[in-house]
């Protein structure tokens, strides 16, 4: 009976073991980097599908965007060649219950976005900082990526479908929701070191960056 229990136990710890090993691997494939107390992953968000393997709808139809009031995601101008800056998501699907972040990650808040930039000197600074030295259209002024956090330039994709700023702009959505029909966004400019919050309609399509859970 005691080598019973023993062996359970056993297999109880290798399941275990297995399972947290899992996971390890899971988060291993997603590059983050540390700033201040939070780990952000250093691209954009670029799934296809919710935490729970449900899938996100790919919309290209400007019409049908305008409608949205579900999730959905797309590239910008619906073409694949712009898969490096990942993929725009409305804040439905940002804010969808069965999850956007991978398993491992979540939706930055509006505070977590605030700690990240008072953290690089305040909003007009922490842009300089956070952007990348590549892909954004020139002077990409007083970026430095000294953060790591490589802020592409990944444009947007507003209410009528439209899309513009790739190059020129970056907006990342929170999940915090600013009232029945906005919701809080952090945005980067090519020309400028600021980062600002502001706050735009839920339809408008956006890159996303998670943060790492707490352990």
């Amino acid at each position: 009976m005691k080598n019973l229990q023993s062996f359970s136990v056993l297999l109880f710890l290798l399941a275990s073991l297995a399972s947290c090993q899992k996971e390890l691997s899971f988060n291993s494939d997603i590059p983050g980097i540390k700033i201040f107390e939070k780990t952000w992953m250093q691209k954009n968000l670029d799934v296809t599908t919710y935490r729970n393997g449900d899938p996100i709808p790919q919309v290209t139809d400007n019409a049908t965007w305008d409608q949205l009031k579900t999730g959905a995601w797309c590239y910008y101008n619906n073409d694949t060649a712009n898969a490096q800056y990942g993929k725009l998501y409305n804040w439905y699907a940002v804010n969808d219950p069965r999850g956007l972040a991978p398993e491992g990650w979540h939706i930055p808040t509006k505070e977590e976005w605030v700690m990240l930039v008072d953290s690089l000197g305040g909003d007009p600074v922490a842009g300089g900082k956070l952007k990348a030295t590549r892909l954004w259209q020139s002077p990409n002024t007083g970026a430095t990526n000294e953060s790591g956090f490589g802020a592409l330039p990944g444009g947007v994709r507003n209410v009528m479908g439209e899309f513009g700023g790739m190059g020129t702009d970056g907006y990342w959505w929170t999940i915090k929701e600013h009232d029945a029909t906005t919701a809080v966004e952090r945005n980067m400019a090519y020309n400028l070191t600021d980062c600002y919050m502001y706050f735009l309609e839920k339809q408008f399509g956006m890159s996303v960056r998670c943060v790492k859970n707490s352990n």
